[in-house]
């Protein structure tokens, strides 16, 4: 049965892992059957951190994780690490949701004149399509430089087949009461950006994904972290 599948995508410490989370319990909220992978990569600061959320109906979907070329929605909480993805996009139909952000090496030489600064452009030229967003100045004008995650995941909502309603329950439920508000208002500037920003290809145009894919097979699965 057909299936959705994304890929997030950012380096430790920006909250990937959380939006994953977010994402999985807000489909399973919906009453679709959903499978989380478990962090791929080095989940510490600043090392890269990926998971996949697939979700369908029931019994629809039997491995956690996103084949190359499968992905529906891939968000990069950062430039480079979009690019490290991309080649997960369904070529025809994906769409990389990436936050105009860029992380600088601190450890590797001449970091940051080899860095692949016009990497979107590129990745467009390839035919792909590319929404870049301004997700971190945005949360640091609502406040909180951190929040960008929950503005990428509030731009993905809008992309997505799944009722506003759950996610704004899941996020009431997930995210602590000191914060929630806050959070809340950044999930909803997401939602704005999808609109008011976007590639040549435009968000606003586009169709929420109701899944595309037969699943490819039975994979041991998962459950994700949430701290990172």
């Amino acid at each position: 049965m057909d299936t959705t599948n994304l890929i997030f995508a950012g380096v430790g410490g920006q909250g990937v892992l959380l939006i994953a989370e977010l994402t999985a319990q807000t489909a399973v909220r919906a009453g679709h059957d959903v499978k989380q992978t478990e962090v791929h990569g080095v989940s510490q600061r600043g090392g890269s951190v990926e998971s996949h959320v697939r979700f369908g109906d029931a019994n629809a979907v039997h491995s956690p994780l996103v084949r190359a070329g499968q992905a529906d929605v891939v968000v990069g909480l950062e430039k480079l690490e979009g690019l490290r993805y991309a080649d997960f996009l369904n070529p025809v139909t994906g769409s990389l949701l990436v936050n105009d952000h860029e992380i600088i090496p601190g450890s590797v030489a001449n970091a940051a004149e080899k860095y692949p600064h016009h990497a979107m452009d590129f990745l467009r030229h390839k035919g792909l399509r590319v929404v870049e967003l301004p997700a971190s100045r945005c949360a640091k004008d609502l406040g909180d430089g951190r929040m960008a995650n929950v503005i990428m995941v509030g731009a993905l909502s809008a992309l997505l087949a799944l009722p506003e309603e759950d996610w704004l329950e899941t996020l009431k439920e997930r995210i602590p009461a000191k914060h929630r508000e806050a959070n809340l208002r950044a999930f909803q500037a997401g939602r704005r950006l999808s609109t008011d920003f976007g590639s040549p290809f435009g968000l606003s145009g586009m169709q929420p994904v109701a899944g595309g894919h037969r699943d490819s097979g039975p994979l041991s699965p998962a459950k994700g972290d949430n701290h990172d």
